[in-house]
């Protein structure tokens, strides 16, 4: 009688800001590639609604611009994981205002969660990630390839995440870390539905070759790729998922009727 052969453990993602829009779009399409996914966001709630429906998952609460929440978090993480092969860092604060009305409390409430955050959570994880030559996507925003009215604090936090993603590429590629950064154009989420005005929504039609919103699905699809095995030599880029946003500057609608 012969052993039975083991099942390899599934890989395990972490994904912040998971309890919604692109976060969760992500853990659906990990969860569907056969990954185990650790849920981590601050609204226990929303986390809470977010993660029952869904196998495969261990939701953690857990506030990522607080270092000793993070440190919490990747105990907890190290202890029940068998592996860490992926981070996603996505969690974000979306705060638009004017450089006037722009201090610096309201600076670093966006620095907080969106760089902070991001240099915590990948600082806790290293070493777990060193362990099973995984990979880490930051996600910025096209705020953070070009300027933008309204966005002083956004669009700084996002580009430092950009270089802060070259960094780690550099000195985590020699432990078989690939670290790449995902920069959305405007996405269809129910919020921006919500806010954005007929005017808006047009105007970024006219701005965007593919002339549409994108979806956080397909956002989703491009870091889950970028966390897979297919994007092995793929490390140290910066990637608009923008529908060609960034590549056009500001354009001329009329020109494109």
């Amino acid at each position: 009688m012969t052993d039975s052969p083991k099942t390899a453990a599934p890989k395990t993602a972490v994904v912040t800001g998971a309890a919604r829009g692109i976060g969760l779009a992500t853990t659906r399409q990990f969860l569907a590639m056969g990954w185990r996914v650790v849920m981590i966001d601050r609204d226990a709630a929303a986390l809470q609604k977010a993660a029952s429906p869904l196998s495969g998952v261990d939701p953690v609460l857990c506030d990522v611009s607080q270092p000793d929440q993070v440190a919490q978090m990747a105990a907890h993480v190290t202890a029940t994981a068998p592996s860490v092969d992926a981070l996603v860092n996505n969690a974000g604060v979306a705060d638009f205002g004017p450089l006037a009305e722009t201090d610096f409390a309201r600076w670093r409430t966006v620095m907080d969660t969106n760089l902070d955050g991001v240099f915590l959570m990948s600082q806790a994880l290293r070493p777990a990630l060193c362990d099973a030559r995984g990979a880490i996507v930051n996600i910025a925003s096209i705020s953070g390839l070009r300027a933008s009215t309204l966005r002083v604090a956004y669009g700084t936090s996002k580009a430092a995440v950009k270089h802060l993603t070259l960094q780690q590429a550099a000195e985590l590629g020699e432990f078989g870390v690939r670290a790449n950064c995902v920069c959305p154009g405007p996405v269809a989420t129910k919020l921006a539905m919500a806010v954005h005005t007929p005017d808006i929504i047009a105007a970024y039609h006219d701005a965007i070759p593919l002339n549409r919103y994108g979806s956080e699905d397909e956002i989703a699809s491009v870091i889950t790729f970028l966390c897979s095995p297919a994007a092995s030599y793929v490390t140290g880029q910066i990637i608009a998922v923008d529908g060609g946003f960034e590549a056009t500057g500001i354009g001329l609608p009329a020109l494109r009727n």
